[in-house]
C-alpha cells in the first residue's frame, strides 16, 4: 500500500511540475501591436517562487534579451524598440526561471515559444485624425489627414506611419450624404484628399482609414476614424426644426387665420346692420 501511494505521489509530482523543471510554463502567449507599439503577453501571473525571462530572435538570428524582461514578475514585455528590423519576422521564448536573487540547479528551464510576428505586415494601424474644409464655391471638399504617430524614433524624432510605409500608405475615404445610408468609397495616395463629385450645397459625412494594399487582405485596412460632416447650406425645414415645433407653428397659423375670419365675419354683420338701420331711418343702437 505504501509503495502504491509513493508511486501515485511521484506521478502527481511529474504531472504538476513537469519533467523539465518545477516552474510552470507560460500559456496563452500573444502579440499585440498598434502603430509598432508591440507588446508580448502571456499567463499566468507568477508566484513568489519563480519569474519570467523573455528571449526573442528573428528567423536565422541569435537570441536576444530585453533588459526589462529578465526574471520579471510581470506577464507582459514591451518589445517595441527591440524589434529593430521591421521587415523581419520574430519569435519569442518565455522562460520560467527562479526569481531575482534566486538560484536553481536546473540546466534548462521550462519555456514556451510564441507564434511568429512580422512588424511591418502585422502591426495594426490606429484611426487617423483629419480636418474638413469646403471651398467657397461649394464645389470641392478637402480632407487634411494627420498621419498617426508610431512608437518608433529616429534621430530623436518620433516617426509617423508615412515615414515607415512611404508611398505604400494610402487612405480610404468612406462618405455619404447626411441622413442617408448609401455609401461611396474613394482611395487617395496622399494625406490631402480632394473630393469634387459631391452635390453642391448638400451635407456629407466622411470617415477615413489607412489602407496598405501590399499587405494581406485582413491587415490592409486600419481602424476607421470618427465621422465628420460638412454643413448644409440649404437645409430642409424638417432637418432644422423638429416635428413638434412644425406642428405647433401650423396650429398657431391656423388659429390666427381663424381669428381673422371670425373678426371679419363679425365686422361684416355689424356693417350690414348699420346700413339697414340707416336705410329704415332708425337711430343707431347704442351698445
Amino acid at each position: 500500500m505504501s509503495r502504491t501511494l509513493a508511486a501515485l505521489s511521484f506521478v502527481f509530482f511529474l504531472s504538476t511540475h513537469g519533467a523539465s523543471g518545477s516552474y510552470p510554463r507560460a500559456q496563452n502567449v500573444t502579440w499585440t501591436s498598434t502603430n509598432f507599439k508591440t507588446i508580448l503577453s502571456w499567463e499566468p501571473k507568477p508566484s513568489a517562487d519563480y519569474s519570467y525571462t523573455v528571449e526573442f530572435s528573428r528567423a536565422g538570428g541569435d537570441k536576444q534579451r530585453n533588459l526589462h524582461c529578465i526574471r520579471s514578475s510581470f506577464t507582459t514585455c514591451d518589445l517595441s524598440t527591440s524589434l529593430t528590423d521591421l521587415n523581419a519576422c520574430y519569435t519569442a521564448d518565455i522562460l520560467s526561471e527562479p526569481p531575482k536573487l534566486g538560484t536553481s540547479d536546473m540546466i534548462e528551464f521550462p519555456h514556451t515559444t510564441s507564434s511568429q510576428f512580422c512588424p511591418y505586415t502585422d502591426t495594426d494601424i490606429s484611426k487617423p485624425d483629419f480636418k474638413l474644409k469646403v471651398s467657397e464655391d461649394k464645389k470641392k471638399t478637402t480632407l487634411y489627414v494627420t498621419d498617426p504617430l508610431t512608437a518608433l524614433f529616429k534621430d530623436g524624432q518620433q516617426l509617423n506611419i508615412r515615414d515607415i510605409f512611404s508611398d505604400q500608405l494610402q487612405y480610404r475615404v468612406t462618405y455619404r450624404k447626411n441622413q442617408s445610408t448609401g455609401k461611396k468609397v474613394y482611395t487617395s495616395k496622399t494625406s490631402e484628399i480632394e473630393l469634387s463629385d459631391l452635390d453642391q450645397g448638400e451635407s456629407y459625412c466622411f470617415s477615413v482609414q489607412a489602407y496598405i494594399p501590399s499587405r494581406s487582405v485582413d491587415k490592409q485596412l486600419g481602424e476607421m476614424s470618427q465621422p465628420q460632416c460638412s454643413n448644409n447650406d440649404n437645409p430642409s425645414i424638417f432637418k432644422v426644426y423638429s416635428i413638434g415645433v412644425i406642428a405647433c407653428a401650423i396650429f398657431l397659423i391656423l388659429l390666427l387665420i381663424g381669428i381673422i375670419i371670425a373678426v371679419t365675419v363679425v365686422c361684416c354683420k355689424r356693417r350690414k346692420k348699420t346700413l339697414k338701420n340707416e336705410k329704415d331711418g332708425m337711430p343707431l343702437e347704442v351698445i
